[in-house]
């Protein structure tokens, strides 16, 4: 997936959010330079984490509200934390379509460390995080319809409270 295989710096490999590739839950490559334009809003997900019911409602609600308007989600299942999403692939997807979830769901990755993918790597560096870790399941990344604007909201932040933070953007 990249230049930065193997890294957790990804700067040098990548200007832009929009030279990545990612994969689907179902191994397809997607690219984020058909993302451009809109806003984006990247999470970790774990099925069996305790915030997934109440998370997965409020992102799916968000997707109603405001992806016609411009915002895509991008959901990236992570066992990384207590491996709280050992699922498969099959078992990922009936939980997300159980919650109604329609938006993207990606592979399963990891978010923090040498073996994240080159998404996450980059949008460590490039936030507030800055290179540092992830904490638990369900941190959010919110980026700007031209890429260049990426904040981070830890997982005790409620996808629902970043409706103000979605409409600027938007």
């Amino acid at each position: 997936m990249g230049n930065c295989v193997g890294r957790d710096d990804c700067t040098t490999a990548y200007k832009s959010i929009y030279e990545i590739t990612v994969k689907s839950l179902e191994g397809e490559e997607v690219p984020l330079e058909s993302f451009k334009g809109k806003v984006l809003l990247v999470v970790n997900v774990a099925s069996r984490c305790g915030l997934a019911d109440k998370y997965y409602s409020e992102l799916v609600q968000l997707d109603l509200k405001y992806g016609k308007r411009g915002l895509a989600i991008l959901a990236f299942p992570c066992n990384q934390f207590l491996w709280e999403e050992c699922g498969s692939p099959a078992e990922i997807r009936k939980f997300a379509s159980a919650n109604r979830a329609n938006f993207l769901l990606c592979e399963k990755t990891h978010v923090n460390g040498k073996n994240s993918n080159d998404l996450y790597k980059y949008l460590r560096k490039n936030s507030e995080l800055q290179e540092y870790k992830i904490g638990w399941n369900f941190g959010k990344f919110l980026v700007s319809k031209e890429g260049t604007q990426i904040n981070y909201f830890g997982p005790k932040v409620n996808p629902a409270s970043l409706e103000p933070n979605i409409e600027k953007l938007l």
